[in-house]
Order: structure tokens, then C-alpha cells, then sequence
């Protein structure tokens, strides 16, 4: 029997470490780049256009812990 934490039991597959995914190294998403320019803008930080779709995952997981929006929630 495996151990699963609770991220497994929520929805399996969405927790996967973005420098795993197959497509990781393509240019964001556009709701990704649109979700990164707002947190850029609420966090005070510079938007970088040129991220991968792993980096901009990555950098949003970042900027989420510091938007004073989110932090309310």
C-alpha cells in the first residue's frame, strides 16, 4: 500500500512538478499570461513574456503567496 497525502485523494495529476511536464519548455499559456500579468501588477514585479509554460506555473505559485488579494482568502 502506497501513502498518499491528501493532494493525491483531491484531483490526481494537477500537483505534478512543472519541470515534469511534457510540454513544460512550450511559451505560457494565454490565461497563464494573463493570470501572471495580474499578479505582476498586484505584487509590484516585473512581467517576463519569454517564461515557459513550467517557468510561468512556477512564478504564479510564487506571486500568489505575495498578492495581498490572495492572501485575504
Amino acid at each position: 500500500m502506497t501513502n498518499q497525502g491528501s493532494h493525491d485523494t483531491e484531483q490526481p495529476g494537477l500537483q505534478r512538478d512543472p519541470d515534469e511536464w511534457k510540454t513544460g519548455d512550450e511559451p505560457m499559456t494565454d490565461a497563464q499570461r494573463s493570470y501572471l500579468e495580474t499578479l505582476c501588477r498586484e505584487t509590484g514585479e516585473e512581467f517576463d513574456a519569454t517564461l515557459s509554460k513550467a517557468d510561468a506555473s512556477k512564478r504564479i505559485d510564487e506571486l500568489r503567496g505575495r498578492s495581498p488579494r490572495l492572501a485575504q482568502e
